[in-house]
């Protein structure tokens, strides 16, 4: 539909001078609205398509959130592993400036607090535990409720309790599957999934302390967080391993260090 503007600014001219501008602006008009109409059909014939099964306008759509799952968990392996090798060319290119009595300082100060801060690798006796979901066909125990969904997955507080049970038993060091854990680590469930850094993980869930075995072992018992989930293990067969290690080492922790400001507790 031609505007009010359009006609207005036509100017006159001779009956034979060809197509007006208010003729051109009907023309498009009417083009417009045979698009328009077009287009409409279109979408109507895809509409009625999928409604029959015909068409997906969501194909695989958990397949493809499972993918851009594991290309980012890939993704952030990569990050760490660059970081980790940036991090060792510069504690070589500092260590070069030795001569630099303000800079032998500092580095002294960085590896007398490397250990503190799980920056690098323990060794020694200690305790792995194993955590996992109940099997498909796990049947409750005699005399147990019928288990809701969420009482047969491990849940972060699951894990949780038991890193917080090695670090008082006395744990010098903890590792939760590939990764070191330090004072700013924190176990987050997404689903039945763990995020750990920035990485994902499915149970079962593995978690190495070094230790002294017994200590660790007592002050795992003992915990009530992980007295209540073995009541669960007991009546519904949530996955429950502890096995003492005689040698164990585990890698110093190589990922970001996001903390600005710290003080060291004595």
């Amino acid at each position: 539909m031609a505007s009010g503007r359009d006609q207005l600014d036509e100017p006159a001219g001779p009956a034979d001078a060809g197509p007006t501008p208010g003729r051109r602006s009907r023309v498009a008009w009417h083009t417009g609205v045979v698009l328009v109409f077009a287009l409409a059909g279109g979408l109507f014939m895809t509409a009625r398509d999928t409604a029959n099964g015909q068409g997906d306008i969501r194909p695989d759509r958990l397949s493809q959130l499972s993918d851009v799952i594991r290309t980012q968990n890939t993704h952030n392996r990569q990050l760490t592993d660059q970081v980790a090798a940036q991090r060792a060319d510069l504690d070589a290119l500092t260590r070069g400036q030795a001569a630099d009595s303000r800079v032998k300082a500092a580095q002294a100060q960085v590896d007398a607090l490397s250990g503190a801060a799980a920056l690098t690798p323990v060794s020694g006796s200690g305790l792995t535990v194993t955590l996992n979901d109940a099997p498909p066909n796990a049947q409750p125990a005699a005399g147990a409720a019928a288990p809701q969904p969420d009482w047969l997955i491990i849940h972060q507080q699951d894990v949780q309790a038991v890193v917080n049970a090695l670090w008082a038993g006395g744990a010098t060091g903890i590792q939760l599957m590939d990764q070191r854990m330090i004072n700013t680590s924190a176990v987050r469930c997404v689903g039945n999934t763990l995020l750990l850094q920035g990485r994902v993980y499915s149970p079962p869930y593995v978690i190495t302390a070094v230790g002294d075995p017994a200590k660790l072992r007592t002050a795992l018992m003992a915990a009530p967080a992980v007295q209540t989930y073995l009541e669960y293990v007991t009546a519904y067969g949530l996955g429950w391993d502890v096995r003492a290690r005689d040698r164990v080492t585990l890698p110093g922790y190589t990922g970001p260090l996001d903390v600005s400001h710290a003080t060291v507790v004595p």
